[in-house]
């Protein structure tokens, strides 16, 4: 379905507002492909078409959402009316506005046309050479999973209020995790490549990734306990900012889920910190014109010079705080109603590549694993105590491997002890779209588990 084809569609939703209401329209018509590679032969081939639309009304305060898969005119009329059924019955809340009519720009290379000219057969060439990339290598017994996985979608947004807008981007990825073999122990990492278009991806860069990611961390030791600096990889500091971001949404904030709730406009972190989310970076995973409500996408500094600046918005929260969206409504679909959630967060990079942070730091540790951080994390009170595995650092060089070990802390502590942030951003896909930097902390506890 063209832009224009699921405009229309939801302007006949729109349309069908009575006097007293508000309406909003929301679809999507999106297809996605993954191939699994297994043993030099495709495991798996799928591919799934998700078209929809959710409709979201609001009267005197009360809200009612209702979805729909089927997009004939009976089926439509039949889910506006459910949603005006849903709002009767709803508590009112003035905080249940819609959106205005902002700048509905583009963001010119969100879409390459080159990707409906990539076959079935490429798709699947490419998880096969990525396999067999990943297994030539010395030290790597298997490969758990090869994938390619490429999403072309297209979204567009209705509303009484006057919004309307549709764009269509496409996604395509290499993934894979490498099990390597020591003297009868294994590990494993994973590599991964993000790209516009299939035939942009690389292959071998994917591959060596996740090798030398696995092979870094054979014949790894419990370490001794001790406070030492550490250095986080883009994967662990991309972890680590999923957490951020849970206390740094408006919605956490009016919740009393926050740790920084209370601390705006303080300093929480150096000087040279940024932290910043940002849905106009179309290099990143969750780069969009507009939001899941149609507020155009932006550039919000969420902590500058180490300055706690604001919080991330959609218009239900900004209502709350009598402000204005930030821009980072999300849905995980049409069936869902929006949320709060970063775009692309990040701290701003600095100068110094990874190999210069390790020479900062002269003794510590390298993370380059993190488990169960999300379980392990607490955003309230902030503190956490979470699986790592990665290399000491012995006169800024690589030393000893270590695996089950623990790094624990407080998420203040840590912000306050960043020394540096690395040049070396790289966008990854955890929590919408998330950008990785090596990052050198001080004062970190790290321990056997």
């Amino acid at each position: 379905m063209s832009q224009d084809d699921l405009l229309t569609l939801l302007d006949r939703v729109v349309d069908r507002a009575t006097n007293g209401e508000l309406v909003e329209a929301y679809g999507i018509d999106q297809t996605e492909t993954t191939v699994k590679a297994y043993g030099g032969d495709v495991e798996s081939l799928s591919s799934a078409q998700t078209r929809g639309v959710g409709i979201r009304v609001i009267v005197d305060g009360g809200v009612g959402y209702a979805y729909t898969a089927d997009t004939s005119e009976a089926a439509l009329a039949e889910t506006l009316e459910e949603a005006r059924v849903n709002a009767s019955v709803a508590t009112a809340d003035p905080a249940n506005v819609l959106a205005e009519p902002g700048d509905q720009r583009n963001l010119d290379g969100l879409y390459d046309p080159r990707f409906t000219q990539v076959a079935a057969d490429d798709k699947v060439g490419l998880a096969l050479a990525l396999e067999a990339a990943a297994t030539a290598a010395d030290e790597i017994k298997g490969v758990d999973s090869a994938t390619y996985g490429d999403s072309d979608a297209t979204v567009a947004i209705c509303s009484t209020a006057g919004v309307r807008g549709a764009y269509r981007r496409c996604d395509a990825y290499l993934g894979v995790e490498v099990l390597a073999e020591r003297d009868g122990t294994t590990t494993s990492a994973y590599g991964l490549d993000l790209r516009r278009v299939a035939e942009d991806l690389d292959v071998d860069a994917a591959a060596r990734e996740a090798v030398e990611r696995a092979v870094r961390l054979l014949g790894g030791r419990k370490p001794a306990s001790a406070p030492v600096p550490v250095v986080l990889d883009p994967y662990a500091t991309a972890a680590f900012l999923g957490v951020l971001a849970a206390g740094l949404t408006a919605d956490a904030v009016q919740k009393g889920r926050s740790l920084f709730a209370g601390h705006l406009g303080e300093s929480i972190a150096p000087a040279h910190v940024t932290l910043v989310d940002d849905g106009t970076l179309v290099e990143g995973p969750g780069a969009a014109p507009w939001d899941a409500e149609g507020v155009p996408s932006g550039r919000t500094p969420l902590i500058e010079g180490g300055v706690l600046q604001g919080w991330l918005h959609n218009c239900h929260t900004a209502a709350r705080d009598a402000t204005s969206s930030t821009g980072n409504a999300s849905r995980s679909g049409f069936k869902a109603t929006p949320g709060v959630s970063p775009t692309n967060l990040f701290l701003q990079p600095g100068t110094a590549d990874r190999d210069a942070l390790l020479r900062q730091a002269g003794t510590g540790f390298y993370c380059q694993q993190i488990m169960g951080v999300h379980s392990g994390a607490d955003p309230v009170s902030g503190e956490f105590s979470v699986g790592a595995a990665g290399v000491m650092i012995r006169d800024g060089a690589f030393a000893e491997p270590v695996r089950e070990a623990t790094i624990a802390g407080t998420i203040p502590q840590m912000l306050s002890g960043i020394v540096a942030v690395g040049a070396d951003l790289r966008w990854l896909p955890f929590g919408g779209g998330m950008g990785g930097t090596t990052v050198l902390i001080d004062g970190m506890t790290l321990a056997g588990a």
